[in-house]
C-alpha cells in the first residue's frame, strides 16, 4: 500500500503522511503530474488537492469520492438554516444582492461573499454552464470538521471561531449534530467524506459544506482516524464498494 502525495505538502498532509508511515504504509511525494510506472494501476491511495488529483488519479487507478455537486442545496431546510441553490453561473450573474458563492467540489470559483452577481468571474474565465452553489449570507460563531466513515462520525475537530482559524477538539454537540445528519441523509453521501458544520450567530446548528476527505485538512482531528477516512475516500478503483460508484469524482 502506497500513499501518494503532491509536490507541496500542507501541515495536514505531513501529519497524515506520518500517520501512514506509523501504520507501515509506503509514502511517495510526486514532484509533478507524471506518475511512475511502478505506481500505475496498483494499490495506491491519494491525499492531494482537486487539480492534482484530477491529473494523477486515473494513472494511479484511484477512485476519488466526493459528494454530489448539488448535495448541499438538496438538504432539508432544518439542516442548513439558509436558502441554498445549485445553479449555472450564468444564472448567478443576474443576482442583485449580497450572496455567498462557491464551487461545489473544488476551488474554481473562490468561496466568498459577493456584493452581487456582477462581481463573479466572468464568461471569459468560467464556462457559462459551470454549476455554483449560491446561498444566503450566514455568520457562524464556531465551525467544525467531521470525518465520516460508514455512516458514523469517525473523528473531527473545531477549526474556526467567528471566522478565525482556531483548531480545538471536537465538541460533543458537533458530534451529536453530525450523527443526526447521518441518520437523516447519510445515504446521500459516499462511505467516506468530510462534512463541515457549525453554530450560526443565531444559535442554530447547520451544515456548512461537504468536502472530499482526500483534499481536506485535519486540524485537531485524530490523524490516525482521519487517515482511515482518506484511505477509503481515495483508494484503488478495484476495491470500490458498489454503493460508492455514483460518488466517484
Amino acid at each position: 500500500m502506497t500513499l501518494v502525495l503532491p509536490p507541496r505538502l500542507t501541515a495536514s498532509a505531513r501529519t497524515l503522511r506520518d500517520s501512514a508511515r506509523r501504520r507501515g504504509l509506503h509514502t511517495v511525494r510526486l514532484p509533478d503530474h507524471e506518475v511512475p510506472v511502478g505506481l500505475r494501476g496498483g494499490s495506491a491511495y491519494l491525499h492531494a488537492g482537486p487539480s492534482f488529483a484530477d491529473a494523477v488519479a486515473p494513472a494511479l487507478g484511484v477512485a476519488p469520492l466526493e459528494a454530489p455537486a448539488d448535495w448541499l442545496a438538496r438538504l432539508p431546510a432544518d439542516f442548513v438554516r439558509r436558502e441554498i441553490r445549485a445553479v449555472p453561473i450564468r444564472e448567478a450573474y443576474g443576482l442583485r444582492r449580497p450572496v455567498f458563492v462557491k464551487s461545489p467540489n473544488d476551488k474554481g470559483i473562490p468561496a466568498l461573499v459577493y456584493a452581487d452577481g456582477s462581481r463573479l468571474p466572468g464568461p471569459d474565465a468560467v464556462a457559462p454552464e459551470t454549476v455554483v452553489l449560491v446561498s444566503d449570507v450566514v455568520a457562524f460563531d464556531a465551525e467544525y470538521r467531521l470525518y465520516l466513515l460508514d455512516g458514523q462520525v469517525h473523528t473531527g475537530s473545531r477549526y474556526a471561531v467567528s471566522g478565525r482559524l482556531h483548531p480545538a477538539p471536537l465538541s460533543a454537540a458537533a458530534h451529536a449534530f453530525g450523527t443526526e445528519l447521518l441518520a437523516a441523509v447519510g445515504h446521500t453521501l459516499p462511505s467516506a467524506i468530510v462534512v463541515d458544520v457549525g453554530v450560526t450567530d443565531g444559535g442554530h446548528w447547520a451544515v456548512i459544506e461537504a468536502n472530499a476527505a482526500w483534499a481536506s485538512g485535519c486540524y485537531a482531528s485524530d490523524p490516525d482516524r482521519a487517515l482511515e477516512v482518506v484511505l477509503r475516500a481515495a483508494g484503488p478503483a478495484a476495491h470500490l464498494a458498489e454503493r460508492d460508484g455514483p460518488f466517484v469524482r
